[in-house]
């Protein structure tokens, strides 16, 4: 079973997620619920470290398996100092990235395959799935303009070129249309808040059926 106040926001370079995570916490935080916003690579002490390991350097400064082990190895460390806890203690968790991501990213685009993420999903992240995941979608070309202003270094996935791109966006549309139970595509392109209003109306309707 998924963990029912586990929600996560994926999708490409660029779309908006950090933006659209602090939003929908405040939103979850009007209607009264403790919420935990956290991201991926990252979210715990030691999976801030391994997150300066895989976001900086060059682009071929890992190979898809050895990217992959660090990211489980992050995700380890930010389910059990993190996500956990907080689920335990009944606080809503809203985490920019988090398994899909490895799918997409390494799985997919950087071709490392399914079975191998898979495997490990099951070794680290077990039965805490999140209950509900917006995939943000938006064309590889503007989000990777919107990612190049950024100012804090952490562009190592932006500078790969933009096949890879290509594929990671098609990667996150079929992670979603092969679990519809979980994920909901929200289109990007438009403005913060009308992506922002998307997103709650999903999130809202989530409630509505799962959390009385």
């Amino acid at each position: 079973m998924p963990r029912e106040r586990f929600i996560t926001l994926e999708g490409g370079e660029g779309a908006g997620k950090s933006t659209q995570v602090r939003l929908l916490a405040a939103k979850l935080e009007e209607q009264g619920h403790k919420v935990v916003v956290t991201r991926e690579p990252g979210g715990a002490p030691g999976a801030e470290a391994i997150r300066r390991l895989i976001v900086n350097g060059d682009t071929d400064r890992w190979t898809p398996k050895a990217e992959a082990l660090l990211m489980f190895a992050a995700r380890e460390d930010h389910l059990a100092q993190t996500i956990r806890p907080a689920l335990a203690r009944g606080d809503w968790v809203v985490c920019d990235r988090f398994v899909d991501s490895t799918m997409a990213y390494q799985g997919v685009a950087q071709k490392l395959g399914s079975k191998f993420v898979n495997d490990l999903r099951e070794l680290v992240v077990g039965d805490d799935m999140p209950a509900l995941t917006l995939v943000l979608d938006l064309a590889p070309e503007a989000g990777l303009a919107r990612a190049g202003r950024r100012a804090n270094g952490e562009d190592r996935y932006e500078r790969m070129e933009i096949e890879f791109h290509q594929t990671l966006r098609q990667a996150f549309l079929d992670i979603a249309k092969n679990e519809p139970e979980r994920c909901v595509v929200i289109d990007a392109e438009r403005g913060e808040a009308e992506v922002a209003e998307a997103i709650w109306e999903a999130v809202r309707g989530y409630l509505d059926r799962d959390c009385h």
